[in-house]
């Protein structure tokens, strides 16, 4: 296959350019094409070390700092081309690239293939807020405080916003602008005409998961007891659990933990960062338990004694109830899909990634993946001594349930 294409990733950073850059190497790799990533970030970090981690190097008034930028673009640029010229289909220039005149120099220089742009929007401030928390755990930061990292990194995004200009029609030929927290394309361009366009853009829209693991929390004092809610800790079977859950991923690679902020969820998380101290653990408020309003900590015979009609009412439709000043199925989705996205979007392109949630949490994540019908859904069985194994990619889709207790 003689076809070629060079593809360039625009944005500001910490919006998802490099795992969008790393799904479609991966998806188009899986195609049968040889595919080339070339990443700025990873060359200026080989070359110019902790130097470059401080903010004043992205100073557009630093002509010292903007000189040595430029250099590696270019240099990553000549790799791709001659990663084309040996035999490549697709090289995958991985930067901001968010200037004008950045984008009119690589349409002049890289004339031997087609060029396409995709740009990456992300402006939900809580989800940038903790992928900045991410990006200032990276070895560039090393010399600095959790704190002063994070400003550092809030103020290079400032001094590439000076710069940046959108994507826009008739500026720029062909390009796609993907929304890479809700996996959309909100905008393209010339792109019907390229190499490798349908692929591409199934890629972009689709899920993207390598390996996530779902559990959910092991046997808490209020299971024992049949009440609904609260935030409970663990009993000491519990902890055994936990422990076992622990143990049976003491060889994966879990770089990611993520949980409600109830205490069972955490309980249970704490054996398996025990085994992986240096997984980045998230707790996400999203993942919390179903608010019962005026019923938590009841039992359902409780319910039925002392609120009949709120029992009955529950009984007739299980997914449509809504609990007296709480939740229920029908409006918990909403924000457990967008706890989902927010674990996805921040753990990118790990190799595995944990979530640890509860009953009602887990089937609505996993209805996402058993095409069940709404009504259904409070029905699906989650365990406490097995785990949902899921893979979701374009061209692959694994659920399988998994005991990790013996």
């Amino acid at each position: 296959m003689n076809k070629k294409l060079y593809i360039a990733m625009v944005g500001l950073p910490a919006r998802g350019k490099s795992f969008m850059a790393e799904r479609l190497r991966e998806g188009l790799s899986a195609d049968g094409l040889k595919v080339g990533v070339f990443n700025n970030g990873d060359l200026r970090r080989a070359e110019l070390g902790a130097a470059s981690a401080l903010p004043e190097f992205y100073d557009p008034a630093n002509r010292e700092g903007r000189r040595q930028r430029e250099d590696i673009a270019r240099a990553n640029m000549f790799e791709a081309r001659e990663f084309l010229a040996e035999g490549g289909n697709v090289a995958i220039l991985d930067a901001t690239n968010g200037s004008r005149a950045r984008r009119e120099f690589l349409e002049r220089k890289l004339g031997d293939a087609p060029l396409l742009f995709i740009e990456c929007h992300n402006n939900d401030e809580d989800l940038l807020s903790l992928s900045i928390k991410r990006k200032a755990r990276l070895p560039e930061f090393a010399g600095m405080t959790r704190g002063e990292a994070e400003r550092a990194f809030r103020q290079r995004i400032a001094y590439y916003e000076q710069i940046s200009a959108p994507l826009a029609a008739g500026v720029e030929k062909r390009f796609a602008r993907v929304d890479t927290f809700r996996n959309q394309i909100l905008e393209e361009r010339g792109g019907g005409e390229l190499p490798f366009y349908l692929q591409i853009r199934d890629i972009m829209i689709a899920d993207w998961i390598r390996n996530m693991y779902l559990a959910r929390h092991c046997e808490s004092e209020y299971n024992v007891r049949g009440r609904i809610g609260g935030d409970s800790p663990l009993t000491a079977r519990g902890m055994t659990q936990a422990r076992a859950l622990a143990a049976h991923f003491g060889g994966a690679e879990i770089p990611y933990v993520f949980t409600s902020t109830r205490l069972r969820s955490s309980m249970t998380a704490a054996p398996v960062l025990e085994y992986h101290p240096d997984s980045t653990l998230v707790a996400l408020p999203e993942f919390d338990e179903i608010d019962a309003g005026s019923c938590e900590g009841m039992t359902y015979a409780g319910i039925k004694q002392k609120m009949p009609k709120e029992y009955a009412a529950r009984s007739r439709d299980k997914y449509g109830y809504v609990y007296p000043g709480g939740e229920g199925y029908v409006s918990l989705k909403e924000r457990v899909q967008r706890g989902f996205r927010k674990a996805m979007f921040l753990s990118g392109a790990a190799p595995g990634v944990l979530i640890i949630g509860h009953q009602a949490i887990n089937r609505v994540i996993l209805s996402l993946f058993m095409y069940r019908r709404n009504d259904s859904v409070p029905y699906i069985y989650v365990p406490q001594d097995e785990y949902f194994h899921i893979v979701a990619t374009h061209r692959t889709k694994l659920l399988e349930v998994v005991r990790f207790t013996s």
